[in-house]
């Protein structure tokens, strides 16, 4: 059997109500299929040379210091980045080492493969996705990449049942998409079944 690693970007603990129920840790992968013109993390892209890498095991021994938190308000682990939903084989691994007491949850852009949904859907209590827009050309000319794959992993989700474990993003993004854009996605998703919505604007930074 492979040993599973990744190159983690952060750590970030002791996080409340941001990233799914009650205290979190937030962990972020480095690496993402998308080439978003406001990166919120560009750390995640290029070279992952000066980043540590980890095993499930030896992430679970790093995080579990926290672990009275997690099972004292339902929280536990996200996994962001970056995309974890690259990263299937190594998160579910880590679940059978922190079993099912832990909340793990999964920020995420489903531009992954379906078969990787299909595996993290057993595994993952939540699913917090930043969906960017549901028309093709708003998202192709923010993200640089079609969304064939979001689509039909919505529905994937759907179909599972699970659109209640879904809180689905939906930003206004400056110089890309419009209030009646965002309420167009938001009522295609309503039409799968999905109902539970965070609708916030991009903050853009100076650099």
């Amino acid at each position: 059997m492979k040993k599973q690693r990744a190159k983690i970007i952060g750590i970030a603990r002791h996080r409340l109500s941001t990233d799914g129920d009650g205290i979190t840790t937030l962990v972020a992968f480095h690496g993402c299929p998308l080439r978003c013109r406001y990166c919120l993390n560009p750390q995640s892209l290029g070279d992952g040379s000066r980043f540590r890498e980890y095993s499930p095991q030896s992430l679970y021994d790093e995080v579990r210091i926290d672990e009275l938190y997690f099972l004292a308000t339902n929280g536990g682990v996200t996994f962001g980045g970056g995309e974890p939903g690259l990263h299937l084989d190594f998160i579910r691994e880590f679940r059978g080492l922190c079993g099912q007491a832990w909340q793990i949850n999964l920020e995420t852009s489903l531009n992954i493969p379906t078969s990787n949904i299909e595996g993290l859907l057993p595994v993952v209590n939540t699913m917090i996705i930043d969906i960017k827009d549901v028309n093709l050309d708003i998202y192709r000319n923010y993200t640089g990449v079609a969304n064939d794959l979001v689509l039909n992993n919505l529905r994937l989700i759907a179909e599972a049942g699970r659109q209640s474990d879904c809180i689905i993003r939906i930003p206004a993004i400056p110089g890309y998409n419009t209030d009646t854009d965002r309420e167009a996605s938001r009522m295609a998703l309503e039409v799968l079944g999905f109902d539970r919505f965070d609708l916030f604007t991009y903050q853009i930074r100076k650099h």
